[in-house]
């Protein structure tokens, strides 16, 4: 039981690491999934970091403009859609209630067409309201209900920079995402009516571009490049002023991330693994002198040395799994009663599968040598011997 110890110990820190970050990492990408693989985001600042980030040639970038945006719909053959959007902080008030620190999105009339939107309640804006920039607001579901208390807030004004604001929608209840983002603590509102109370060339800008199908983000991007720099008269050699970001440089990022973990899950099991495997050798060396007077019996009526070696490496292997699978039997109650956790705990097949290949693997070497031992010993004198 102490030998096996190891090997449930050991397979048990090998995935349960796997099963914690594989987890976060699905986590994380549905909610990079949401931005969508098919849109580009257009912006001063590239979405790449490191130690040479060169944020001085950034800085100097001018942010994208209204104007951009009309160029790239007048101009783009590759888009489906494409939408202006710039974010800020702010408290919205109704009546005696106030919620400070409100994510308050300025946009253009087809944000959602490039971005999902799922309303529980009431519309989205009209072309005339983007287009004149009326004071209408979509709001997220968690500020509806701390501004209204349960009350429907459709038709209701709220007040947004200090004026007066038509309730016309509710997005439906989202959660938290892994990045602390969530349409719930959100209002949307039509960006011509938001720069009238924010200069929004100052708060940082995007121009969101979605492909149309089988159109790649590449051919996309190339279209993109061509029509910014001819809006900005950019000299042929001149370096773009502007970056075009996509959801995948999120990924590749993440991708390094979790590699690095990985390594130091399997490090870190892999001590486990290894006293583990070590007890399983002795237990077998241990069974095959115990059985030695056996062994010749089962030699002497007939018994093949390949018989006598698949026997004892069977052993081995199961005794290995065995533990292993005791492993992943305590990792599946702890996902089971994971309930806390920020993201949902997932036991894959894949880490299922890792978790029963170590273990007949830690198994097939332990037992190998004895079993081999106990395949070439003499049936006569093995026979003769006592333990």
């Amino acid at each position: 039981m102490l030998s096996l110890l190891g090997i449930t110990i050991g397979i048990f820190s090998v995935i349960s690491v796997l099963t914690i970050f594989d987890s976060m990492e699905i986590a994380l990408r549905d909610s990079i999934e949401q931005l969508g693989d098919d849109v580009l985001f257009i912006q001063k600042w590239p979405w790449e970091g490191g130690n040479n980030y060169p944020w001085w040639k950034y800085y100097k970038r001018p942010e994208p403009k209204l104007q951009d945006l009309r160029e790239i719909q007048r101009r783009s053959v590759a888009s489906e859609a494409s939408a202006f959007m710039f974010e800020v902080r702010r408290t919205i008030k109704y009546q005696n209630n106030s919620i400070e620190g409100i994510s308050i999105l300025g946009v253009s009339h087809d944000f959602d067409r490039v971005m999902s939107i799922d309303l529980e309640d009431g519309r989205y804006f009209t072309p005339l309201e983007s287009q004149s920039g009326n004071n209408v607001a979509i709001l997220g579901n968690e500020v509806a209900s701390k501004l209204f208390e349960g009350r429907s807030p459709l038709g209701k004004q709220v007040k947004i920079f200090g004026s007066k604001v038509e309730v016309i929608g509710i997005m439906k209840k989202e959660g938290d995402d892994l990045f602390g983002g969530s349409s719930d603590n959100q209002a949307i509102l039509p960006v011509k009516f938001a720069r009238n109370y924010i200069d929004i060339l100052d708060v940082g800008t995007t121009i969101m571009v979605k492909a149309k199908p089988f159109v790649s983000n590449e051919e996309l991007t190339d279209e993109l490049i061509g029509i910014l720099r001819a809006v900005r008269k950019l000299k042929p050699k001149t370096d773009d002023d502007f970056s075009i970001n996509e959801t995948s440089i999120i990924s590749d990022e993440f991708d390094a991330f979790f590699g690095v973990i990985a390594i130091v899950g399997w490090i870190v099991g892999g001590f486990s693994l290894l006293v583990g495997g070590f007890g399983i050798a002795n237990i077998m060396f241990v069974s095959v002198k115990e059985r030695t007077n056996q062994i010749g019996i089962q030699m002497s009526l007939g018994a093949k040395r390949f018989f006598i070696l698949f026997q004892f490496l069977f052993e081995a292997v199961f005794l290995s799994l065995f533990g292993g699978i005791v492993g992943l039997l305590i990792i599946y109650i702890l996902v089971l009663l994971s309930q806390n956790f920020p993201f949902t705990l997932q036991l894959t097949t894949v880490n299922i599968v890792i978790g029963v290949s170590v273990s007949v693997t830690i198994g097939l070497i332990a037992g190998i040598v004895p079993s081999y031992i106990a395949s070439r010993l003499d049936p006569v004198e093995a026979m003769r011997s006592t333990f």
